[in-house]
């Protein structure tokens, strides 16, 4: 029985086939992705989207579709499709789909008359390759396939336009042709495995239209230019490998290459297997660094996302090795106890006092884990007492600790906790002063340092900061709880303090250093379960606040202004079965199993086998955002971990 799969009825209706999409990255930090029946609904969307060195490491849109055509008794039968004005859709490839279905590497069928025709397609694991096998199942008669590649050859968060500047020319390479449009970027390599001919009729493709930009008020318009395209006979039985890669292949090697590449993917034949599967795509390996990408098709690599993902894309995988890659290659952008949030190499952006610490948790989670306290290194020891210190001295954006033993964090204009939407130079949920999660990370940071010190018998460490988690736990309570209200303000400062109901506090529960007794932490999950809980993870605010916005939609501003004013985040529902778990143990058990399995229901929903980045916070709860992020799938994967070792038991 299939897992991912969709019928004829389904892949015809357009409403429904084009909000599905797949998506396959690798670690050299390319993607491939598009809808279930081969439209482009996003600018993000290609077949070979690569990091581009010249330009920054940047992704930028290659290959972006490849449209397909069966030839017989000279009448060609186009079996692409792309969107134009007017609701038109040209090539109506989506009429010949029979079948469709992705459980190891996503694989269309289509019947045209008595051809029927199937296409898979499977990126190189460690290449800028992607690698498009046609087999031609049925045939009564004479067949040519004709392959007509579209190239964008632009950044990935751009949009193209017919130009003279492109440079057109091809040079003939064995069995395809080689060109590059634009001087600093790659050449594309296209080859088939059969020798065919290349017809050379160099053209622009105008007006594709990009559903989902128009929807999210970007530009939608675009020219893709096609070189030519490729025709040769194919034989009832036959596959025909085509490859569009930076590097050029031997053709014989094709079919091979295609079959070696198979055998390597996680089968996604379960909702397990989905999420691990999900889990090894946003680790890439490249230019002697291993990052975590937060999430696609249009994040980077971002500090806090990469320290709250790890655990679970690692630990819950039994990937350790890959664990300490990551910590290695972030502990060398430590600068003045502060991880880059964002940006590149060259254009840093230490813009979050979280992720320092949630570097302290990641690497606790490890302990946790394996029992091997041992496995913090002098220079993870290092890096933590550098954070430490300059978070208690005093860093950028004003974060520091105050005389209460409470870390201080923000400057005007700034937004410094994960609640980071700024529009017009102004955040959209200031909270500037002392924020609830960061002290409650902050507190944990040190308990799990003196932790440390007491293994490595650091007797100057705990001299100097034994005495700071007893103040905290009392500023904390001073600070942030009211025993009538029943949980904990979100944030304060000199001008007020906010008790709107946030899921930010439920950190305390979680962590596994609290600054809060459990009967405090069961009163907060009560709170979080009544407000904020939903299928699909916690809300940024309780509906019941005048300024929650339950539909996360419209244009980009608009958007902002509900990213996190009651949007739902599934990374944080984690957090919460880990608290509750705690709590309520194995009497919590069929709960929190019951809220990870829901999960399944959304294998086959936006980004196909994957978690979207947010949710809308009203029901039906309906998947926004980016189509697949590493902190969503991560926690679920880490909880899910979690309740296979209490079934163990």
């Amino acid at each position: 029985m299939d897992y991912l799969k969709f019928d004829k009825s389904q892949l015809i209706n357009l409403k429904y086939s084009l909000d599905k999409e797949i998506l396959r990255a690798n670690r050299a930090g390319s993607y491939a992705s598009t809808t279930i029946i081969g439209c482009n609904t996003r600018k993000y969307h290609g077949l070979l989207v690569c990091p581009v060195d010249a330009f920054g490491g940047e992704k930028h849109v290659l290959l972006s579709a490849l449209d397909a055509a069966v030839v017989q008794h000279d009448k060609e039968f186009r079996i692409g499709i792309h969107k134009y004005s007017g609701g038109n859709y040209e090539p109506k490839g989506h009429k010949y789909v029979r079948d469709f279905r992705a459980d190891t590497i996503p694989e269309v069928i289509y019947r045209v008359g008595g051809v029927l025709l199937k296409q898979e397609r499977i990126l190189v694991e460690k290449e800028e390759q992607i690698l498009i096998r046609y087999t031609l199942l049925e045939a009564h008669s004479d067949t040519v396939l004709k392959l007509k590649p579209y190239l964008a050859y632009r950044n990935a968060h751009q949009l193209t336009k017919a130009n003279m500047y492109a440079n057109t020319r091809v040079r003939y390479i064995p069995n395809g042709v080689q060109m590059r449009l634009y001087d600093g970027f790659p050449d594309l390599h296209m080859q088939t495995s059969k020798n065919a001919e290349f017809v050379h009729v160099p053209d622009w493709n105008y007006n594709v239209e990009y559903l989902r930009e128009q929807e999210r008020g970007y530009d939608y318009k675009e020219d893709l230019f096609v070189p030519g395209y490729f025709e040769m006979p194919i034989k009832k039985g036959e596959s025909i490998v085509f490859s569009a890669s930076t590097k050029e292949n031997h053709p014989v090697n094709l079919k091979s290459k295609f079959t070696r590449e198979t055998r390597k993917r996680v089968p996604r034949n379960s909702f397990k297997n989905c999420l691990v599967n999900s889990a090894q795509q946003f680790i890439v390996k490249r230019n002697h660094k291993t990052e975590v990408i937060a999430g696609f098709p249009w994040f980077g690599a971002w500090g806090r996302d990469t320290f709250i993902s790890l655990p679970g894309l690692t630990l819950a995988t039994n990937e350790y090795q890959i664990f300490w890659d990551v910590v290695n290659t972030q502990v060398k952008k430590l600068k003045g106890g502060l991880f880059p949030n964002m940006g590149n190499d060259d254009s840093p952006a230490f813009n979050s006092v979280d992720a320092p610490l949630w570097f302290f948790w990641s690497i606790q989670q490890f302990v946790i884990e394996t029992g091997a306290l041992a496995e913090v290194q002098p220079k993870y020891w290092k890096a933590m007492k550098e954070i430490l210190w300059s978070y208690r001295n005093g860093t950028s954006f004003g974060i520091h600790m105050a005389n209460n033993g409470l870390v201080w964090a923000g400057i005007e204009g700034k937004a410094l906790t994960w609640m980071d939407a700024v529009v017009n130079g102004k955040p959209v949920t200031p909270r500037n002063g002392f924020a609830v999660e960061i002290n409650a990370l902050w507190y944990n940071a040190i308990c799990f340092s003196l932790e440390i010190a007491a293994h490595k018998k650091d007797e100057k460490f705990m001299d100097q900061w034994d005495y700071l988690p007893g103040q905290i736990r009392s500023s904390f309570m001073e600070t942030f709880w009211d025993k009538n209200r029943g949980y904990l303000a979100d944030y304060s400062n000199d001008e007020k303090t906010d008790w709107s109901v946030r899921p930010n506090q439920v950190f305390v529960t979680s962590l596994p250093y609290s600054p809060v007794e459990k009967d405090i932490q069961k009163e907060i999950l009560e709170t979080i379960k009544r407000e904020l809980l939903t299928p699909r993870g916690l809300r940024t605010l309780s509906p019941k606040n005048p300024a929650y916005k339950g539909i996360y939609s419209g244009n980009q501003e608009e958007r902002d202004r509900a990213y996190h004013q009651g949007t739902v985040w599934p990374w944080l529902l984690g957090h919460f079965c880990e608290g509750y778990l705690k709590l309520h143990k194995n009497s919590g058990f069929l709960k929190v199993k019951s809220l990870i399995e829901g999960f399944e229901e959304v294998m086959t929903d936006k980004g196909i086998g994957s978690i979207s980045e947010i949710y809308d916070g009203d029901p039906p709860f309906t998947g926004k955002g980016a189509i697949s992020q590493a902190w969503s799938v991560a926690e679920i994967l880490r909880i899910l971990k979690k309740l296979e070792g209490m079934e163990a038991l």
